[in-house]
């Protein structure tokens, strides 16, 4: 008998993209990547904070570098995965939230948050997986979704509708990509303490909302997102595609 030997949850040799990973949710998983051994490129709109992040990470000892991107630029991503040996990994953190009822909906804001949470995410995958199926090398996608992609939430339809539809590409991209070995999945977080989400924090009737629907006794903080993203990006998921892995303190369990 032959005893099995776990996968490897190391990075070691692969090139990870991060976007939207100068601060909150992208900073933690650029630094999960990074720790696991893959050169990490951070790619970010604002230079400064970008700049802070890279360095802080090479203080570590860690593998970063830094490109100022937008990602609704689609002819720059293109440029950048262009240039740029295939990357093996991409995880997107990127998005954006305008919150408040439906009835009050501007075009303005609906469109603004589908331009980045639905368009520049499809286009930045599909500029990552197509230099990766032009070199026959393996990947891994992996988008920043939401628990919002599996539930319905008050002052939440426009950003709960994009959440979804990151869901639906997903699956259509892992059933078409999955020939080409290249893993397509989302991590759909809880409400996690970032500078971005202190106003609902902040806000005691929203806090309380939160506190109610999370069955664990605490929020969700940004270390949380860490190990599921080194899980997911390395071989010991390497059967997992297609599907969304929710850190959501058993939000959805109801």
């Amino acid at each position: 008998m032959t005893l099995p030997i776990t996968p490897s949850f190391r990075l070691d040799g692969r090139h990870a993209l991060v976007a939207g990973g100068s601060s909150g949710i992208g900073l933690a998983c650029a630094v999960a990547l990074a720790e696991a051994g893959a050169q990490v490129t951070i790619a970010a709109r604002r230079a400064a904070p970008l700049q802070q992040a890279v360095d802080q990470m090479r203080e570590r000892g860690l593998d970063a570098h830094g490109a100022v991107l937008d990602v609704t630029d689609i002819a720059a991503v293109r440029g950048l995965c262009t240039r740029e040996q295939p990357f093996d990994i991409l995880l997107n953190s990127a998005g954006l939230a305008r919150h408040s009822p439906a009835a009050d909906t501007t075009e303005e804001d609906f469109d603004a948050v589908s331009e980045l949470n639905i368009k520049a995410a499809y286009f930045l995958a599909q500029s990552v997986a197509n230099p990766l199926i032009a070199a026959g090398k393996p990947g891994v996608i992996l988008q920043i979704s939401s628990q919002m992609a599996h539930v319905g939430g008050v002052e939440r339809a426009v950003y709960s509708a994009t959440k979804h539809a990151v869901e639906g590409m997903t699956k259509g991209m892992a059933i078409e990509w999955g020939k080409h070995s290249i893993r397509v999945n989302t991590i759909c977080p809880t409400f996690i303490r970032t500078p971005l989400s202190e106003p609902s924090f902040n806000d005691p009737v929203r806090r309380a909302w939160i506190e109610s629907m999370i069955k664990l006794p605490r929020t969700g903080v940004v270390e949380d997102i860490m190990g599921a993203t080194t899980f997911l990006a390395s071989d010991a998921a390497a059967m997992i595609t297609g599907t969304s892995l929710l850190i959501d303190g058993g939000w959805t369990a109801d």
